[in-house]
């Protein structure tokens, strides 16, 4: 059994826990509201379930999941952190945090700098360019003809692995977008993010699988 902690919060962070509780992992969350505002999610997935402290959920998994803002990154935890494998599942958002001169010149990718933040921590981009109610609605058992895939970016190989045997877990096949360096082709405003699992206003979403997938990725142009 995995136990997957979880910094920060929102529909997709709630979706990733709902899938992880029902695939039998242990699910830690944390919310910078505290643990009140976490009472009903806890409840709702059950007894694999706990609140925490954002350096709890850090220290308790064997793979984390962050979704914060670009500008909440000096302040996650990176002691616990130390050696996890952790899923930058954040987007940056230009009007939300602001202009970022190395983002803009293209130096650097937004999972780039979270591993800056965590040095001693493997990074793997992915979980973010999926709509939260979609990655509800599209997991599926392996071997399903209709099962969907998500693109992954890292250099640590053992980490993509792991983030890969995460996500089959919880219903879903992985494509290796690169290296951190790649992970841009995963961003918002990219053929990947989004649009291959239908558009915002379904529902249910479009099953993806692996070759719709590649062939976005393959598009993406800076």
């Amino acid at each position: 059994m995995t136990t997957v902690g979880f910094i920060g919060s929102g529909r997709l962070a709630a979706a990733v826990a709902a899938l992880s509780a029902a695939a039998g992992h242990r699910v830690v969350l944390s919310d910078p509201r505290g643990l009140r505002a976490l009472a009903d999610l806890v409840a709702e997935l059950g007894p694999l379930a706990t609140a925490a402290t954002g350096e709890q959920a850090a220290q308790a998994g064997d793979i984390v999941v962050v979704r914060t803002p670009l500008s909440a990154y000096p302040g996650l935890p990176a002691a616990p952190l130390a050696g996890r494998v952790v899923v930058d599942a954040c987007n940056y958002d230009l009007r939300r945090d602001g202009p970022v001169d190395d983002l803009s010149a293209g130096r650097v990718t937004s999972s780039g700098l979270l591993q800056r933040q965590l040095t001693e921590s493997r990074v793997v981009k992915g979980l973010n360019n999926i709509l939260s109610r979609h990655l509800r609605s599209l997991a599926r058992p392996r071997g399903a003809a209709d099962r969907s895939a998500l693109p992954i970016a890292g250099d640590d190989e053992q980490a993509k692995a792991a983030v890969t045997a995460f996500l089959d877990s919880i219903g879903y096949d992985a494509v290796d977008a690169g290296a951190l360096a790649d992970s841009w082709r995963l961003e918002p405003g990219t053929p990947v993010f989004l649009s291959p699992y239908g558009p915002p206003s379904d529902e249910t979403g479009t099953p993806a699988g692996a070759e719709k997938i590649r062939a976005a990725l393959g598009a993406a142009r800076r």
